[in-house]
């Protein structure tokens, strides 16, 4: 890894000024910050920021990249990054990168361009191989899902087996025709493969005609539903794959008159304990997960020459409350 001496002899400056450019001193010429800047770049120079700062006056910075702020698990994950970095005196510099992948990349680039000392992401696109020249600069974390075409460290959840406990849940209370509902993200699609061997597990058929991977907004979900609920053998439980999902799901239920459709959600939000009936979900640690992210980012800026990538999966639990009855089956929250 290029040091600043290589970048100074590189660019034919002093160490000093190398530093002067990094910390943005104003007393650089132009035609020196240019030739400094451009040989960071071409020896793709990490400064060490827990021990300098990139602005006179200013703290290091690390960045977190998540598909919504407002999303209460996303959130929790931005909490538990920004408690952590405080106690290193380390800002948080958080972006919304909506969810299409279109957007994304644009999106962590402008915070990567600010030379953050590294970076948190949720993956939202298919493909996360533009990542691969900043992540010789600036260590990379992810969180939630693992990158497509990308090594990296990560933080995860057990999907699959969340999707497994879930359609467990929901076998155990006589269910027996699930449908399964969520955007076609890879958490989606691993949540779906745990639906699915639990249904195999317990011999019950699935069917393609009950599952809908795409838009998770409330007109999709309703319109989805309508389609899946005049199935020859319509679902009698809904296994929806986020908190997004889950309330569109809720919503297009009332919407359509149905009250006789069991619904289970991967992911809590808050007012699920208040519908009625409180919505049964498989709970993520999101505090938890954005603790660990962010000290491996730390572990990563102590130690730059780590080579080892490591992915770390969470495990999921079951939050039972009571939207998971048959039809006049009487439940009480915990079970």
């Amino acid at each position: 890894m290029a040091t600043m001496r290589d970048v100074a002899a590189h660019a034919g400056v002093s160490a000093k000024t190398v530093s002067r450019v990094v910390n943005n001193d104003r007393y650089v010429s132009a035609e020196v910050r240019l030739r400094v800047e451009q040989a960071i770049d071409e020896l793709q120079y990490v400064p060490n920021m827990l021990a300098v700062t990139f602005r006179t006056g200013r703290d290091a910075a690390i960045g977190v990249a998540v598909p919504g702020v407002a999303d209460p698990f996303f959130a929790g994950i931005i909490s538990a990054v920004e408690r952590e970095a405080s106690r290193r005196s380390v800002a948080v510099i958080v972006t919304s990168v909506g969810w299409e992948p279109s957007h994304e990349r644009r999106s962590i680039e402008a915070v990567l361009h600010r030379r953050v000392a590294g970076m948190i992401i949720c993956p939202v696109g298919p493909d996360m191989s533009f990542l691969r020249p900043w992540q010789a600069r600036a260590p990379l974390v992810f969180v939630d899902r693992m990158p497509a075409k990308l090594t990296a460290d990560a933080v995860v959840q057990d999907d699959v087996g969340g999707g497994r406990e879930g359609t467990a849940h929901l076998l155990a209370h006589g269910h027996r025709t699930v449908a399964f509902m969520g955007d076609d993200v890879v958490t989606g699609l691993l949540r779906l493969e745990g639906c699915r061997q639990a249904l195999t597990d317990a011999g019950v058929p699935h069917h393609d005609g009950l599952v809908h991977l795409g838009g998770v907004d409330t007109e999709t979900i309703t319109a989805a539903l309508r389609r899946i609920l005049a199935e020859p053998q319509p679902p009698t439980a809904v296994f929806s794959s986020n908190a997004r999902c889950t309330v569109s799901v809720v919503t297009a239920l009332q919407a359509l008159g149905r009250n006789d459709v069991a619904v289970i959600g991967f992911g809590d939000f808050p007012t699920a304990a208040a519908l009625r009936p409180a919505v049964t979900v498989i709970n993520q640690d999101a505090d938890e997960m954005g603790r660990l992210a962010v000290e491996r980012l730390f572990e990563r800026l102590d130690g730059p020459d780590r080579k080892m990538r490591r992915r770390t999966v969470l495990p999921v639990s079951l939050l039972t409350r009571t939207s998971c009855a048959m039809p006049g089956e009487t439940v009480h929250p915990g079970h």
